[in-house]
C-alpha cells in the first residue's frame, strides 16, 4: 500500500505560480513511476505530467508543456508540480498518483489539492 497526500493547492492570480507537492508513505517510493492529473468541475480527469521512478524521465499534457515542471526526491519520499504562468483554464483539483514501475496503470491516488487561478 502507498499513501499519497498532497499538498500547495491555493488561489492565484493568472500569470502567478504555485508549487504542489505529494508525500508518499507505505512502500518504497523509488518502486514508483509518479504522476500528476486533473480535474475540473464536469470534466473527466485527464493526464497533467508523469515522471519515472529515477527522475531521469518526464512527460507532460501539451496543455502545461514550457509551463510546468515535475520533479521528485526520492530521498523525501516526495513529488513536485512546479507550475508557472498559470491560466484560468488551470483550475481544477490536482491528484497525484503511483503506479508501479513494471505496470502503466496508476494503483495509488491522492485525495486532491485544489488550484482557483482567478483572471
Amino acid at each position: 500500500q502507498v499513501q499519497l497526500v498532497e499538498s500547495g493547492g491555493g488561489l492565484v492570480q493568472a500569470g502567478g505560480s504555485l508549487r504542489l507537492a505529494c508525500a508518499a508513505s507505505g512502500h518504497t517510493f523509488s518502486s514508483y513511476g509518479m504522476g500528476w492529473f486533473r480535474q475540473a468541475p464536469a470534466k473527466e480527469r485527464e493526464f497533467v505530467a508523469a515522471i519515472s521512478w529515477s527522475g531521469g524521465s518526464a512527460h507532460y499534457a501539451d496543455s502545461v508543456k514550457g509551463r510546468f515542471t515535475i520533479s521528485r526526491d526520492n530521498a523525501k519520499n516526495t513529488v513536485y508540480l512546479q507550475m508557472n504562468s498559470l491560466k484560468p483554464e488551470d483550475t481544477a483539483v490536482y491528484y497525484c498518483a503511483a503506479r508501479p514501475t513494471s505496470s502503466s496503470v496508476y494503483t495509488y491516488w491522492g485525495q486532491g489539492t485544489q488550484v482557483t487561478v482567478s483572471s
